[in-house]
């Protein structure tokens, strides 16, 4: 896939996409608790986005697949299928997986929510995922590479004792969900593409408490640590500026 460098305008609508998902999540702030399907945040999510913001949930459709969001919990890594019968509980850790089309540009986050009172371990997972992320995403500037994103997220990660996944990474993002280039989480300083002025793309690292292994279940979708342990992943849609990075998806728990 080619990567392809986004001009003011079309930034500008980018940004307007990603402060509009950002609501979605504030909208779900207090809904996200025990007791709640994941079917009930997929149609919650959907009514939102559709009749507040008029706007398109982007991800329903998308290679067929039949929900507006993902909803991972506890040992899957990412692509959880909401259901109906599937309820949060205390304890759990659910990542929310959601896109949204505006005016013809997509922005894609994702944000890990703790239910209830959970385990220290499962605590320090989240927030450390997080940290590796924001590592990543500092190293976003004209004349870095990707290999520098990558180094400093699986830095993070391993000093940690954690394990990166390697058969998911984040992407280009634009009129299309899915463009170039890839972004992975892991990599060496220096190496991979060079970053230039209005590239746009997600990162999204994946990182899991055991091993790196992964497996999909027999859905097609749903994708879960091999050894059980739990997985984490955060999600941001960023765009390289002449001075550095401006995160397109930025929640106002996240403003300065």
């Amino acid at each position: 896939m080619s990567i392809i460098l986004k001009n003011a305008e079309q930034l500008e609508l980018m940004r307007y996409s990603g402060q509009l998902l950002a609501k979605v999540f504030a909208m779900l702030d207090d809904y996200v608790q025990a007791g709640v399907s994941t079917m009930d945040i997929n149609n919650k999510v959907e009514s939102f986005i559709c009749n507040e913001l008029a706007s398109r949930p982007a991800s329903k459709g998308q290679y067929d697949y039949p929900y507006v969001l993902n909803c991972s919990i506890n040992e899957v890594v990412c692509h959880g299928m909401p259901k109906a019968t599937q309820r949060l509980k205390n304890g759990d850790i659910v990542n929310l997986d959601i896109t949204l089309e505006k005016n013809g540009y997509v922005a894609d986050s994702s944000k890990m929510y703790m239910i209830g009172k959970v385990t220290p371990l499962a605590k320090l997972l989240v927030d450390t995922t997080y940290q590796a992320m924001w590592a990543g995403i500092k190293c976003v500037k004209p004349g870095a590479t990707l290999g520098d994103v990558g180094h400093a997220i699986q830095r993070v990660a391993e000093s940690a004792g954690y394990s990166v996944v390697r058969d998911y990474c984040g992407h280009g993002i634009g009129e299309q969900m899915h463009e170039g280039p890839q972004v992975l989480h892991y990599g060496e300083p220096g190496t991979g593409v060079t970053l230039e002025p209005g590239m746009t793309f997600t990162i999204e690292p994946m990182i899991n408490q055991g091993g790196y292994r992964t497996k999909t279940k027999k859905d097609g979708w749903t994708v879960v640590t091999r050894d059980g342990k739990l997985s984490a992943q955060w999600e941001h849609t960023v765009a390289v500026t002449e001075s550095g990075v401006e995160v397109l998806t930025l929640r106002q728990e996240e403003v300065a």
